[in-house]
């Protein structure tokens, strides 16, 4: 199922979530140009959950900034071109509405933290993972979790595939959110179960369950506890 819109109109204009959005592709361009040069700089600037766990016995300082850097640098890189065209349509869907509920600001925050959540649950997953963990899709799971709780009867305009064709279909956010939930919950432990699988899998299952998570917990505070009006 591929989302094509929502049924919610942002109020205001979403700059943060367009400036993500910018900061994404230009940094994919900048990937492209690389050549050979890419892999390391993926290793450098990925998120290497055994390079963290075992900074120091590799001889790195535990303050050492670069140990850290990757924590942030890993969200705005991508692996190949339909990577980044994934996530950035979902982010652009369902990016400007919670934009639209934390504000300019707050919403920049509420991204990089769910992103940095997402990266932990993945590392605590599979500490020995020799693959760097990069992509935007932690912190949009969080965005979507955010989502999920703050438009639960909003209506996901979907490309739904119909016995080998497409068709459109208005699915409520709940239902879309839950199964996309779901799916990565699911996919995450069939992972676990299988350690060959784990070690040699190119999604990080984990960290979209982390990030989801975290973003529901997150909107579930601003809605309940700091209500803001619409």
């Amino acid at each position: 199922m591929i989302p094509i819109a929502d049924t919610i109109p942002s109020r205001r204009r979403p700059y943060v979530n367009n400036l993500l959005i910018l900061t994404n592709v230009l940094l994919f361009i900048y990937e492209l140009t690389l050549g050979k040069q890419l892999q390391n700089f993926l290793l450098d600037y990925g998120n290497v959950p055994v390079r963290f766990v075992y900074w120091t016995e590799f001889g790195g300082d535990t303050l050492d900034p670069h140990r850290y850097i990757p924590f942030i640098s890993s969200m705005f890189l991508h692996g190949g071109f339909f990577h980044i065209l994934g996530n950035m349509v979902y982010l652009w869907i369902f990016g400007d509405n919670v934009e639209d509920r934390f504000g300019h600001i707050g919403y920049l925050f509420f991204y990089l933290f769910g992103g940095l959540i997402s990266e932990v649950v993945q590392i605590v997953s599979d500490p020995h993972s020799t693959l760097p963990i990069i992509g935007a899709s932690g912190a949009i799971a969080a965005v979507l979790g955010a989502y999920f709780v703050f438009y639960p009867y909003s209506r996901i305009i979907t490309l739904v595939p119909f016995f080998g064709w497409y068709t459109f279909a208005e699915i409520p956010a709940v239902f879309y959110l839950g199964f996309w939930f779901f799916m990565q919950l699911f996919s995450g432990s069939l992972m676990a179960m299988s350690p060959e699988s784990m070690a040699a899998g190119g999604v990080a299952w984990w960290a979209h369950v982390g990030g989801f998570v975290a973003g529901a917990i997150v909107g579930w505070i601003i809605k309940n506890i700091f209500p803001i009006e619409d």
